[in-house]
């Protein structure tokens, strides 16, 4: 990767990592299905009238927004709501580095090499350091996160399939398709009295949770990855997500009062050292 990429791909893993607190903030105002519905909803809105059609086939639309809208958001805001820490929830999200290097494998035939299976073992290491210094209450809300991952990681897939020329318009359109099953799903569970209730009594801190999750994360977040993913293989990209934890941690510490511990801090420079390692250009061999 260039080293511009490489900073694009690093601006994106801060912009993630303080997606973690944003959500906490607003879940506490909002129900989790009804909150990432109303995030999708705000994000392609703004930008619809200038993009009126998707770019590519509505397959690609319908199946990146099922996976990351519907599937990876959906369980990653149930998980945070029902009880997972935001730096706990940052870190066990990024084993969809190791679901994408295997989707990729199969479906595109894009094998790592041993460097970035090597960096991808150090991160991992990392990513479980970081885990193991944390409390895990129930193992539903712990697998509804691996879950997301792997949603996550499918949608890496359908992306880099996609191959769309404009990052912002697919993502613009991508966010047309969660809205409806997500906030029908809220009707169905959370019930239409929370719903209401959180509406009307939405105070400034919800929403300004909800404005950055759905401009920053959304639009500015995935469609820089959606850019990178178009450029270089699956396996390239998505390690650099694994530096999520690094800044999630840090807000975490800085805003939440949340204590990372020498532990944490130990994973923290292990995913460093793993995201280094994988994305440490070769050296060409002299003829």
């Amino acid at each position: 990767m260039s080293p511009f990429h490489i900073l694009l791909a690093v601006l994106v893993a801060l912009v993630w990592g303080f997606n973690f607190v944003a959500i906490k903030v607003g879940l506490l105002t909002m129900p989790p299905l009804m909150f990432s519905g109303l995030r999708f909803a705000l994000a392609a809105a703004p930008f619809l009238p200038f993009y009126r059609s998707p770019g590519i086939a509505w397959k690609w639309i319908l199946g990146i927004g099922l996976a990351l809208g519907v599937g990876q958001f959906g369980l990653l805001f149930m998980a945070i709501n029902l009880g997972m820490p935001a730096g706990l929830s940052s870190a066990v999200l990024q084993t969809q580095v190791f679901f994408t290097t295997i989707f990729a494998a199969v479906t595109l035939h894009e094998r790592p090499n041993i460097r970035q299976l090597v960096g991808m073992a150090i991160a991992f290491c990392g990513v479980m350091t970081i885990a193991g210094g944390l409390e895990i209450n129930s193992l539903g809300p712990f697998l509804m996160l691996i879950a997301a991952a792997a949603f996550w990681a499918i949608s890496n897939i359908l992306t880099r399939r996609a191959m769309a020329r404009d990052p912002l318009r697919l993502m613009v359109w991508v966010s047309v398709v969660p809205p409806l099953p997500l906030l029908a799903l809220s009707w169905m569970f959370e019930g239409p009295e929370r719903m209401t209730a959180a509406m009307t009594g939405m105070n400034w801190l919800g929403f300004g949770s909800l404005a950055y999750i759905a401009f920053g994360a959304t639009i500015v977040g995935y469609g820089l990855w959606s850019f990178l993913l178009r450029r270089y293989p699956a396996a390239v990209v998505a390690p650099f997500s694994l530096l999520v934890p690094l800044f999630g941690l840090s807000f975490g510490t800085l805003l939440l009062g949340e204590q990372p511990g020498l532990q944490k801090l130990a994973g923290a420079a292990l995913i460093i050292l793993g995201v280094a390692a994988n994305s440490w250009p070769m050296r060409k061999k002299k003829a």
